[in-house]
C-alpha cells in the first residue's frame, strides 16, 4: 500500500509541475479571458488517459502500478477538474457568459473525444 502511495505521489507531483508549466506558458503567450492554459491541459491529460488505458489493455507491460504511477498520479496531478470549475465560477461572475458556455461545452465534448482519440491511436500502433 505504501508502495502505491509514493508511486500516485511521484506521479501526481510530476504531473503537476507539468500542469503549471503547460499554463503558465500559455497565459504568458496568449493572455486571453478564456483559460486556455486549463482547456488545453485538461484534453492533453484526456488524451494521455486514454492512450495509457488503450495501452495497457494492449499488453503487460504497464502493471498495476505504472497505471497508477501515470493515470492516478501524473493525469491526476496534469489534469486540473478543480481549476476548471473555479475559472466556470470566475467567468460567470465577471459576466464572461458566451466564455463560459463554449469552455464548459467544448471541455467536455472535446474531453471525451480526445480519450477515444488516445484509444485509437493506441489501436493503430
Amino acid at each position: 500500500m505504501i508502495r502505491n502511495f509514493l508511486l500516485i505521489g511521484i506521479g501526481g507531483g510530476a504531473g503537476s509541475i507539468a500542469r503549471y508549466l503547460c499554463q503558465k506558458w500559455f497565459n504568458e503567450t496568449y493572455p486571453h479571458p478564456f483559460p486556455w492554459g486549463t482547456f488545453t491541459v485538461n484534453l492533453i491529460g484526456c488524451f494521455l488517459i486514454g492512450i495509457i488505458y488503450a495501452a495497457s489493455e494492449k499488453t503487460s507491460f504497464l502493471s498495476s502500478q505504472i497505471r497508477l504511477l501515470l493515470i492516478t498520479g501524473f493525469c491526476g496531478g496534469y489534469t486540473t477538474f478543480s481549476t476548471f470549475a473555479f475559472e466556470n465560477m470566475s467567468l460567470l461572475r465577471s459576466g464572461d457568459n458566451l466564455y463560459f458556455i463554449i469552455y464548459v461545452m467544448a471541455s467536455v465534448v472535446l474531453g471525451i473525444a480526445a480519450v477515444f482519440a488516445g484509444i485509437a491511436l493506441m489501436k493503430l500502433l
